[in-house]
């Protein structure tokens, strides 16, 4: 079934493409997360940014 969901909004798409502003968005915000992922990697992401502890407590089932 999910299947068939992707290939209703493929045929949508290419019916009506989304537009050049819409992919420069998303390009972008995908470059943002690049840099990102590069600046915490290589160090240079500033320690405020940092979380101290990862997720919180999970409640037992």
């Amino acid at each position: 079934m999910n299947n068939l969901i992707w290939l209703l909004r493929a045929s949508r798409w290419a019916r009506k493409p989304p537009s050049m502003k819409m992919v420069k968005l998303v390009y972008g915000l995908v470059a943002a997360a690049i840099v990102i992922v590069v600046l915490e990697k290589s160090g240079y992401w500033p320690d405020w940014a940092t979380l101290e502890r990862g997720r919180g407590a999970r409640m037992p089932r």
